[in-house]
């Protein structure tokens, strides 16, 4: 049973066999057509959630329930299969971590892309000519993008430039949560965020901003700390008796275990005579208290080490007045070591002051139910840390999200301080001028370019659409603005709040150029790819062998491991095990087989 690849016509010329039977190949044009319907598959399921009246989607994967309205996280959850819907899927996580907002931008612009692709492939358009078209207008359009965009001491905030810097920041901020869960706190986080941008000075390393959630109490209950906040960590008996504020503390950072250690060297002991036992125990006091000694004569008021620090440590720090913790959180130690310029020490022989640590207060403090140590006033402060506060789980979960898109936003404005209006208005601009740059054009490639600039208007329609607008009548307004061709008309996009249209730029709704110009040439890429693809094999043995996984693991995503692992103890978890599936067997001798 070989997949045979005959032409009825010829008479009887043997079939030739070129793949495994069951293999599905499907060609031509009616393969890219199935690609494009699958694209637009995509786009439907995320195309609600643009702009400031986005509505969320709910993601329940049988454990646990994501709301969000990050394009992005949506597609990742959504565990797409089809192959050429997952392009767009990765053009969305390529924006979320180059640019970090405008995933769902990205994504609906490769949909409407291909959608006007669509009609030409119908009329027998080789679909290499659609992509030169694409590729000409994207770059025509990029042009034009960097001839409108506006610098910062063009806004009319010139009265200061770092008063102004700083207000562009807020904007491009505030535009970027205008569409998330926590719109209504904009004026409340924009700052925030900022603030935690400037804390990090040159290097604008994200990773230095440390987002913690805690649950409960007001979202306005949130606050920044400019330095480093973590949650107390497992603490022993004798926590309690340790002074919990210093200021100016020295602080030591360890990577060791201050505990005794003998049940873990599964050393071997022979002795002649019992009386030398003691010795060996006292050996073994002797070396932890050596190391507790050296700890307390450094001069450190604060120990923090990422290995655990044991009881008897933890009594005896306490007894000298000096505050411990152990299993520090790797990121949160790296954190602290760079705010307060200690370097971390995986000995405790040759401490020298110079490895210590510093920082104006050190405190540690309730927040909703858990307590927090807190460093703030760091002389070396590249480090900040948002704690955020809120009701439900999910609720803080898209907080994160939402204001790490913004933290990207910002970081983006911080290097390069241009931006271009939102709502629609840039689109809607660019559009225009394709549309009259495709009049310069002979042949087919005028048609594709006009198409291009169509689709970018579904970026305006989708606003108001979503807003429960007549998205018709606001784009045919948007329309004759933009044709004026006038300075005021050219910001003219769609006024959420009236039901209308109006000056974007001046009512502060501003987005960095480089996100609008990564949105575009991601798009138009992502169009190409799937635009250049004419046949998909599908090898149904694989396909198979990643079912069964699927059904025997613990669902495929994110589990890899999991799913091998859940195989290997019997597939059902611990029942498997007690139940001496065929996984406790699997189990045995597997070393040296």
């Amino acid at each position: 049973g070989e997949a045979a690849m005959m032409n009825p016509n010829v008479g009887f010329r043997p079939p030739i066999i070129l793949l495994k039977d069951g293999t599905d190949t499907s060609q031509g044009k009616a393969q890219l057509i199935s690609n494009i319907n699958a694209c637009q598959a995509v786009v439907e399921a995320i195309r609600t959630t643009l702009g400031p009246r986005g509505m969320d989607k709910l993601i329940h994967d049988g454990s646990k329930a994501t709301i969000s309205n990050d394009g992005a996280e949506i597609l990742k959850l959504m565990d797409i299969v089809h192959p050429a819907a997952k392009t767009l899927v990765d053009v969305a996580r390529a924006q979320d971590a180059e640019i970090g907002d405008g995933t769902t931008t990205v994504t609906l612009l490769s949909g409407e892309f291909l959608k006007e692709a669509k009609s030409f492939v119908e009329d027998g358009v080789h679909p290499q000519v659609i992509i030169k078209g694409f590729r000409l207008a994207q770059a025509e359009a990029l042009r034009k993008l960097s001839e409108l965009s506006v610098g910062v001491a063009d806004t009319g905030d010139a009265a200061a430039a770092s008063a102004g810097r700083r207000s562009l920041m807020e904007k491009c901020a505030k535009t970027a949560l205008n569409s998330k869960l926590i719109a209504r706190y904009q004026d409340f986080f924009a700052p925030m965020v900022v603030d935690a941008i400037e804390c990090l000075g040159e290097g604008l390393d994200l990773s230095m901003v440390g987002l913690k959630k805690v649950p409960g109490a007001a979202v306005t209950e949130s606050f920044l700390v400019e330095g480093v906040a973590f949650k107390r960590t497992f603490s022993y008996a004798g926590f309690e008796q340790q002074p919990k504020t210093f200021t100016e503390p020295r602080i030591l950072l360890l990577n060791l275990e201050l505990e005794l250690k003998s049940e873990r060297e599964n050393a071997e002991i022979r002795i002649d005579d019992p009386a030398k036992y003691q010795s060996i125990v006292d050996a073994e006091w002797e070396i932890i208290y050596e190391k507790l000694r050296l700890c307390a004569e450094s001069g450190a008021n604060i120990v923090l080490s990422k290995l655990p620090i044991g009881d008897l440590a933890t009594q005896y720090f306490a007894d000298r007045d000096i505050f411990c913790a152990g299993r520090v959180a790797d990121k949160d130690l790296t954190r602290t070591a760079k705010a307060t310029g200690g370097k971390v020490q995986t000995t405790v022989h040759g401490l020298e002051p110079s490895v210590l640590g510093t920082c104006g207060d050190f405190e540690e403090r309730q927040v909703g139910a858990e307590r927090y140590n807190i460093f703030k006033g760091c002389p070396h402060a590249r480090t900040a840390t948002l704690v955020m506060r809120g009701g439900a789980d999910q609720f803080i979960a898209e907080t994160e999200r939402s204001l790490h898109d913004a933290l990207m936003v910002v970081k983006n404005c911080v290097k390069s301080t241009e931006v271009v209006a939102g709502g629609g208005a840039v689109e809607l601009e660019v559009a225009r001028h394709l549309r009259d740059y495709s009049k310069t054009i002979e042949g087919k490639l005028q048609l594709i370019v006009a198409a291009y600039a169509r689709a970018l208007e579904l970026i305006p329609r989708q606003l108001a659409e979503n807003a429960g607008f007549d998205a018709t009548d606001i784009l045919n307004k948007l329309r004759h603005a933009h044709a004026a061709k006038t300075e005021a008309c050219k910001w003219i996009g769609v006024d959420i709040e009236h039901e209308g249209i109006c000056d974007t730029m001046e009512r502060g709704v501003w987005e960095p150029t480089a996100s609008k110009c990564n949105s575009f040439a991601s798009a138009t890429e992502a169009a190409c790819i799937v635009l250049s693809v004419d046949e998909t094999v599908r090898n149904p043995k694989s396909e198979q062998a990643e079912q069964q996984r699927r059904s025997q693991g613990v669902g495929g995503r994110g589990f890899g491991r999991g799913a091998a692992m859940s195989q290997a103890m019997g597939g059902q978890g611990m029942r498997g095990m007690v139940a001496g599936g065929r996984g406790v067997r699997q189990m045995q001798g597997r070393g040296g087989r």
